[in-house]
């Protein structure tokens, strides 16, 4: 059984659209991968802007921005098939652009209407991976963890390093994921304000001095103590964790950050005994983050190639689509704590 499959992924850092074309193939019960072609595509100021600005909208604006971006992905999708000369594409997997995330209210809302994808391009599309899962009482995310259960099975955990880093991992025979903490969606906040779209490899944050008092309020906050499943989104940033943040210098905020951000994720390895971790997602290449965490545990952290640390999420939505075509689970209750295991998404 053998699919080949595009996927699509945009983070809430807005770094741009992810594109990955994979090719999947199923022998034994085991699923396997190849990545044929993938590319991040950065937004224009004029997207960046209104995928930013989404969620300050009001009903019907936010209607004509989701058919607007649905059309954009989908003229996206149709030059990077045409560019790259693929042939034979079976589905379309897209995650959209998150603009609203509130489980416990029972909805999420990701932007990019998949009709509008499916009518540019005429390939079967797959979209709103999130919904289902709110609706039976789960948060919603992370999804991802059905993908490192099927194809990167043979590590300790996952890590993603993106907006937010979330992580999955098997325990007591169950595979159980959760968000550890806010990431980039806080350091780029920051490093904008000095003029740089994000801290290098963490070079600002290395010249800057922690200010413990922040630090110290910021490892209390009490996200940190619940149990998984729990998730986290811009809304619940802009509530506790801003606030805590302007009475510092930019440069210091990205050195008291960065340390926050090592610290829980150093605390998640150390509580679970992880032995090693797979890391991906663009905080990877924060080499001065990478360094702090290493000096906190000794858990071993393991770096794939290039490819693998840009794409893994829009290579999983593509898996994702795949399985919800073929009726397959495709969201782990166990990683959202919906009330079960189930196919998600819209197929059209």
């Amino acid at each position: 059984m053998t699919f080949n499959a595009i996927g699509l992924m945009s983070g809430t850092s807005l770094d741009g659209l992810d594109i990955c074309c994979a090719t999947f193939t199923k022998e034994n019960s085991r699923w396997k991968f190849n990545i044929q072609h993938a590319e991040t595509l950065p937004y224009s100021d004029f997207w960046e802007e209104s995928l930013r600005n989404a969620i300050h909208l009001n009903a019907e604006a936010l209607l004509a921005l989701n058919s607007e971006y649905g059309f954009y992905l989908g003229e996206k999708v149709k030059e990077f098939i045409t560019n790259n000369s693929l042939k034979n594409i079976d589905l379309i997997a897209s995650h959209g652009h998150t603009v609203f995330h509130q489980p416990e209210k029972k909805f999420t809302l990701q932007i990019g209407d998949g009709k509008a994808i499916k009518l540019l391009n005429k390939i079967p599309v797959v979209y709103d991976f999130r919904s289902q899962d709110v609706l039976m009482g789960g948060n919603g995310a992370p999804l991802v963890p059905i993908g490192d259960e099927l194809l990167f099975s043979d590590f300790d955990a996952c890590i993603n390093l993106g907006g937010f880093s979330n992580i999955s991992f098997k325990k007591d025979g169950k595979r159980i994921a959760f968000d550890i903490c806010p990431v980039n969606i806080v350091l780029n906040k920051f490093a904008q304000l000095l003029h740089q779209k994000y801290d290098e490899y963490g070079n600002i944050a290395k010249n800057g001095i922690i200010n413990e008092e922040i630090l110290a309020t910021l490892n209390s906050i009490e996200f940190y103590q619940k149990t998984p499943p729990k998730s986290l989104g811009i809304e619940w940033v802009n509530e506790n964790i801003f606030p805590k943040l302007f009475d510092e210098t930019p440069e210091n905020i990205l050195a008291t950050f960065t340390e926050h951000i090592a610290d829980q994720i150093a605390t998640v390895f150390n509580d679970y005994q992880l032995k090693n971790v797979f890391f991906t997602g663009g905080g990877t290449y924060n080499s001065f983050l990478l360094e702090k965490i290493k000096l906190k545990t000794e858990t071993e952290i393991i770096v794939p190639d290039k490819r693998i640390i840009d794409f893994k999420e829009a290579l999983i939505f593509a898996l994702m689509g795949v399985l919800r075509l073929n009726n397959e689970i495709n969201v782990l209750s166990s990683a959202t704590g919906s009330s079960e295991n189930h196919s998600s998404g819209i197929v059209i």
